[in-house]
């Protein structure tokens, strides 16, 4: 089926899922929720008893319908909305972002030396119409000791990431295994993004 568009909505602010997509030619336009002061933000608490799979689904399926729900009440025209979400899993549990400097280097800590799950899902929203995927990632890092974890953390990178690091930037130096997708640790599987866009219409690079 062919569409009269090649512009989607990025329901994201954050500036690596933009990179992501101009690495693969995506011409898009960066929707903020929080410009909607009418709607509250996506709940991102888990459900009692629900998976980490289940869990990254959920929050990007709902933000993509929220993005869609938001070009609505704001008039805007009509293209499909992108979101994502990515979380990283230790021994089945969900490790979030870091509330603060204590809580990113005790994640570190964790991570430290031991194999760690990122999985990151992304979902398409347009006419009534929702298509989601999900990338499954296995990262190992290597043993850290205190300092280095604590020299980490201040350079900031750990502030509003997953697991606390940034595979991208200085905590490349951690991982000494990765499987999986490395577009996808860093929050936008490129592949399953490239599959999804392609069932909406949208030409990849």
């Amino acid at each position: 089926m062919a569409y009269p568009y090649q512009t989607i909505y990025l329901a994201s602010a954050s500036p690596r899922r933009r990179e992501l997509l101009k690495q693969i030619g995506v011409r898009f336009e960066v929707l903020l929720l929080r410009a909607q002061p009418a709607r509250a933000e996506v709940d991102e608490t888990p459900i009692l008893g629900e998976g980490p799979r289940d869990y990254v689904v959920r929050l990007a399926r709902a933000k993509a319908e929220a993005g869609s729900m938001a070009c609505r009440s704001r008039h805007l025209p009509a293209y499909p909305v992108l979101a994502a979400d990515t979380t990283v899993t230790l021994d089945g549990a969900i490790i979030g972002k870091p509330a603060n400097r204590a809580e990113a280097e005790a994640t570190l800590a964790r991570l430290a030396g031991r194999r760690h799950e990122v999985l990151s899902a992304v979902a398409i929203a347009f006419d009534g119409r929702l298509e989601v995927k999900l990338s499954a990632s296995c990262v190992e890092f290597a043993p850290l000791d205190a300092s280095a974890i604590k020299r980490y953390v201040a350079s900031g990178e750990s502030h509003d990431k997953a697991g606390a690091y940034a595979i991208q930037g200085r905590a490349a130096a951690f991982v000494t295994r990765l499987e999986g997708s490395y577009s996808g640790v860093m929050g936008l599987p490129l592949s399953e993004t490239s599959q999804l866009l392609q069932k909406f219409g949208i030409e990849v690079i």
